[in-house]
């Protein structure tokens, strides 16, 4: 596939995932007077905002490495920060699905992403992949973990969400 088509197409789906997830939470305004379901809830949609930014970005940069290679950089900075964010606020709750048990992966992929977006995936080169194409392979791995969050977001009992 053409490496600027699926960011075309990665982008709209992860737009109308937001667009979902905002659905989602308008009809659960409880989770607003918790501070740590809102930073949850905040968590998901993020999951779904900062990948499609960043995809825009790589359809913006184009040819230029430094547009593209920008936008990951700060949209995986602002990912590890509110990750780490979003893991202190919740520390003390109980993790009972394994995606939410497992959320510090997040940061883990947001690192990945950040050390390509700054020039370390060059070696991928060397087997004919293309950095926007490693990039990519990032953040499919992101949406499939910002699902599984919401998937045991929405899944537990009310007790155990936070």
């Amino acid at each position: 596939m053409d490496v600027s088509a699926f960011y075309s197409l990665f982008s709209a789906t992860c737009f109308a995932l937001v667009g979902l997830w905002w659905n989602v939470v308008e009809k659960r305004q409880e989770w607003f007077k918790d501070e740590a379901m809102k930073t949850i809830a905040g968590g998901v949609y993020l999951s779904f905002l900062l990948p499609g930014l960043m995809g825009l970005g790589a359809q913006i940069g184009g040819e230029n490495g430094f547009l593209w290679r920008l936008a990951f950089a700060v949209g995986s900075g602002f990912g590890i920060f509110y990750t780490f964010k979003l893991l202190d606020k919740t520390k003390n709750g109980p993790y009972t699905g394994p995606f939410r048990r497992n959320r510090w992966l997040v940061v883990v992929i947001y690192g990945f992403i950040l050390l390509g977006s700054l020039g370390f995936d060059f070696i991928f080169t060397l087997v004919n992949i293309q950095p926007l194409q490693v990039e990519a392979f990032w953040l499919c791995l992101l949406i499939l973990l910002g699902h599984g969050l919401a998937w045991d977001f929405l899944t537990q009992p009310k007790a155990a969400q936070v």
